[in-house]
């Protein structure tokens, strides 16, 4: 029998997911039907219960509802309590819905895969937003030496810094007076998007600093353009955290891990 899920945001017309999970289960022989769903921005609580209600097994969850969809949730990962919001729901027979976040480990296993091992490496996150937030505990767990979280706002990057304090060597920075080479540079926040950039100092990458852009698009992002430019050694962009957290997500739901690589190299061709 077809199991039921979906991706619930608005707007959601881009998404990718629909086809990510769709190849996903062909790759792994599993029957289930995925799709993209847009509830109304005031109306999230009732379109997901809606959708439970028809049998649901479980669902991804992306903006502006992951904060919405912790609140709702009846039991939370450590991940997803620490992150303040979920991208990954599961029903339960009983009723329940069990909430996790996957975006971390979808970011920590594609720098692995783009940039090697993280053990003892010195680095930069750049914004202390959602996205931003959703990744330190992955990070700070898999061996890093230090982790700096600079923002516009300062304030911000400290209050993060002391929500994770106790999971390893973290700190916040002024975005301003920041002057030390890192080994990597995260930058997670949209900015480059709408044409702007935070105002990094070139003093932050050295001659085998490696930069990665969470957003992702045709062209060279505006972050790893600038990265390039003040002389990065190498860039990569956030397909392989898109691909990776969905790979999180669909094992959680089926017990089976996919390999994300083969579809990451068909959207990429898809995209050129």
């Amino acid at each position: 029998m077809t199991e039921l899920y979906a991706v619930l945001g608005n707007p959601i017309a881009q998404s990718k997911s629909p086809y990510i999970h769709g190849e996903f289960a062909k790759q792994t022989l599993q029957d289930i039907s995925y799709q993209a769903i847009q509830p109304p921005v005031d109306q999230f609580e009732s379109t997901l219960r809606t959708f439970i209600k028809q049998g649901a097994k479980g669902a991804n969850v992306t903006a502006p509802f992951k904060e919405q969809a912790f609140t709702l949730c009846d039991e939370l990962s450590e991940l997803a309590k620490l992150a303040g919001a979920v991208n990954t729901l599961s029903f339960t027979v009983t009723g329940k819905i069990i909430g996790d976040n996957t975006d971390g480990v979808g970011l920590v296993n594609d720098l692995q895969i783009q940039f090697g091992s993280l053990a003892g490496k010195r680095i930069l996150l750049v914004g202390a937003g959602g996205a931003a937030r959703g990744c330190i505990l992955p990070l700070l767990q898999s061996n890093i030496s230090k982790l700096v979280i600079c923002n516009r706002t300062y304030s911000k990057a400290k209050q993060l810094a002391l929500l994770f304090n106790d999971f390893g060597n973290v700190c916040a920075e002024n975005i301003n007076t920041l002057n030390d080479e890192f080994d990597i540079v995260i930058n997670s926040t949209s900015a480059g998007l709408s044409g702007e950039l935070a105002p990094l100092p070139e003093s932050v990458i050295g001659k085998n600093t490696m930069c990665y852009d969470m957003t992702y698009g045709k062209k060279l992002t505006l972050f790893n353009h600038w990265a390039q430019s003040v002389g990065a050694i190498k860039t990569a962009d956030g397909l392989g955290m898109l691909v990776g957290q969905a790979a999180k997500s669909f094992s959680i739901w089926r017990g089976v891990m996919p390999d994300p690589q083969i579809i990451m190299t068909t959207i990429r061709q898809q995209m050129t």
